[in-house]
């Protein structure tokens, strides 16, 4: 029996090229290689430069996770207050960071599916001092994508002081942002739209970020103290911690692969793809969980069909066995739908293969589409954006 391949279309980790695994595959070297140190400092240099950031740009081995710690670590201290705008799951994961912190935190929520705007924002921090605020500009649980040039405009008229912290661990590298709109961490993690393998955390930190982390003095915190890994990102032959060598050559050649895309042109087709994509998941009777005009390029969370009377279990084991790796719903929407990525480095025949997959799966539960309802809004999308050639 012939096993089939699973479509990785989960919101993270995404589908590695080829290239890519090639350099996770190559001979590890010793982090003080003279070779591999001129790598590591071009591609903090090539981040700095292609996010506009004014700082600097930190590559720590990590995770998501781990990123987020840092930014809070570093530009803030116990006893200050800071304001958490939340739009699901993971926009709340701030919280209990932030608690542990000492911080006075305030949360702004959005009820799922929908986004806050910028002059609800204003609104909350017109309220008190705030040291820092923080947004999730894509919730992996909601597929909404937060105002966030809105929210940094908004920033910089009415509260200059206030620190903007941004998760853009399922956007950086898919929806556009840029350090200098006055964002002072932006972060995320190498598996999501940059398409590289899991194992790196990257922050860019702004040139005000990083004199607020000097006017801390020492803090708790050691790892991801900013100031232990200045020194090794402006020069990367001094050591703190050991760099990810096959991790870097991954991320390196996953930059390279956006780089002669232009990152332009990447956010365009995320914005194209996610279109096109819902619409052919819609035909099938599937309905998109965020409001259209919220909708994140990078992932959907698409609900089951009313009346349809489908288990989720059962279901996402069917899409399992027709090659399709989908990842359940949190939250409000548990057992209600599931979701899928469509970021990183997919291409029009992983957009039509799993589109395909949906439509066996469902047959197989029962709702019986008419063959080639999804793939027929899928392809004529495709061939009238220009994804098709």
């Amino acid at each position: 029996m012939i096993k089939t391949p699973k479509l990785l279309m989960i919101p993270g980790p995404t589908p590695v090229a080829r290239s890519i695994l090639d350099q996770m595959a190559r001979e590890t070297v010793a982090f003080g290689d003279m070779d591999f140190i001129a790598d590591f400092k071009g591609l903090v240099a090539d981040l700095k430069s292609m996010w506009r950031c004014g700082g600097e740009a930190f590559v720590v081995a990590g995770t998501g996770t781990l990123a987020m710690e840092m930014a809070v670590a570093n530009l803030t201290q116990r006893g200050e207050n800071i304001l958490v705008c939340s739009h699901g799951f993971f926009g709340d994961r701030f919280i209990e960071m932030c608690t542990r912190k000492g911080l006075g935190v305030d949360v702004l929520r959005a009820s799922w599916g929908t986004a806050y705007t910028p002059e609800q924002v204003n609104a909350e921090l017109s309220k008190k001092k705030y040291a820092a605020v923080t947004v999730t500009h894509v919730d992996t649980s909601t597929g909404v994508l937060a105002p966030l040039k809105g929210v940094c405009d908004m920033l910089k008229t009415r509260h200059p002081d206030v620190l903007l912290i941004v998760d853009g661990v399922a956007a950086a590298g898919g929806v556009e942002a840029w350090s200098d709109w006055g964002i002072d961490a932006l972060f995320t993690c190498s598996q999501k739209a940059f398409g590289v393998a899991p194992g790196l955390a990257m922050l860019w930190a702004s040139a005000r970020a990083l004199e607020k982390r000097k006017s801390l003095g020492t803090i708790p915190e050691s790892y991801f103290d900013f100031e232990r890994w200045l020194p090794v990102m402006r020069d990367p032959s001094k050591y703190w911690g050991t760099p990810a060598v096959n991790m870097i050559w991954a991320l390196k050649e996953g930059l390279r692969i956006i780089k002669e895309e232009g990152l332009e042109e990447r956010y365009a087709r995320h914005i194209r793809q996610a279109k096109i994509f819902a619409a052919a998941m819609e035909a099938l009777g599937f309905k998109t969980a965020a409001a259209p005009e919220h909708r994140a390029p990078t992932l959907s969370v698409f609900l089951y069909p009313d009346g349809a009377g489908l288990d989720d279990g059962t279901f996402r084991a069917k899409l399992a066995e027709e090659g399709l790796q989908s990842a359940g719903c949190l939250g409000d929407f548990a057992g209600k739908g599931f979701r899928l990525g469509h970021m990183g480095n997919i291409d029009k025949h992983v957009l039509v293969g799993t589109v395909a997959a949906v439509e066996r799966a469902c047959a197989a539960c029962g709702l019986d589409p008419a063959p080639g309802r999804g793939l027929a809004v899928l392809q004529s999308g495709l061939m009238q954006s220009g994804l098709i050639v």
